[in-house]
């Protein structure tokens, strides 16, 4: 089996290695399985698509719609180095699942609209919903039309990409899932992230303005409770289907 490429984008080691470890897990994967790449800190290399099964890409603290004044060097960079897969991802309809970031940058990068007007979501718990567009796809055929899943994001798609396709929203945002073409697939809610994991990055994240501070382990108890298991079975699909 070719390895799927894992990019990642969180500077923190610790919510870095937890969505590593959960990509992993839920993708029913092993390290020898993945070549993980950390667009924070690695060597942006050239990419061939052909040797890999396919790209899944993570999300992060960066935001694609904010001025470029306000990025990074290496933020810059690495949006830069990530556009120019993209273009080639969806020319070749190569296999992709980009979650959050991964969504915000495919969808700028083919003819969407992403910014902070309107459509973010506080972290946490968010009911998504499957558009009947769902029911023959791939991935999506025989979940239940609803199911929760976590999130957290302050930019969203305003308007999807040219030729997408709608298949999911919650009630705050429209867009948390579409594809393009047959193969190239993403969510704005987080498919790996689970009660531990997103107990993490709100300690992590608490004070980036995601959730007011304060709230924090209110809402770590809140999402303790929550029985989170249909965005990981779609990740699992995912690589099922393309592995």
């Amino acid at each position: 089996m070719k390895p799927f490429l894992i990019l990642q984008l969180r500077k923190n080691d610790l919510v870095s290695k937890g969505e590593f470890d959960a990509i992993l897990k839920y993708g029913d994967m092993n390290a020898e399985d993945v070549f993980r790449m950390r667009m924070d800190s690695d060597e942006l290399t050239d990419i061939n698509l052909e040797d890999y099964s396919g790209i899944i890409v993570g999300g992060g603290p960066w935001n694609v719609s904010d001025a470029q004044e306000k990025k990074s060097e290496r933020q810059l960079a690495a949006e830069a180095w990530l556009s120019e897969i993209l273009r080639r991802v969806v020319a070749k309809d190569f296999p992709y699942f980009g979650a959050c970031y991964g969504l915000g940058l495919l969808a700028r990068e083919h003819g969407g609209l992403v910014s902070k007007e309107k459509y973010g979501e506080a972290a946490g718990s968010v009911t998504i919903k499957l558009k009947p567009e769902a029911q023959d796809d791939p991935l999506l055929t025989g979940l239940p039309s609803t199911f929760q899943a976590f999130t957290g994001h302050k930019e969203a798609c305003q308007e999807l990409p040219n030729g997408a396709v709608w298949l999911a929203s919650s009630e705050q945002c429209p867009y948390n899932i579409f594809r393009i073409g047959k193969n190239v697939y993403t969510t704005q809610f987080h498919p790996e992230l689970d009660n531990v994991g997103v107990c993490d990055r709100i300690d992590v994240y608490k004070n980036e303005g995601y959730f007011p501070p304060e709230e924090a382990e209110a809402l770590k108890e809140r999402c303790k409770k929550e029985e989170i298991s249909v965005p990981m079975e779609i990740l699992r699909r995912f690589v099922e289907k393309y592995r």
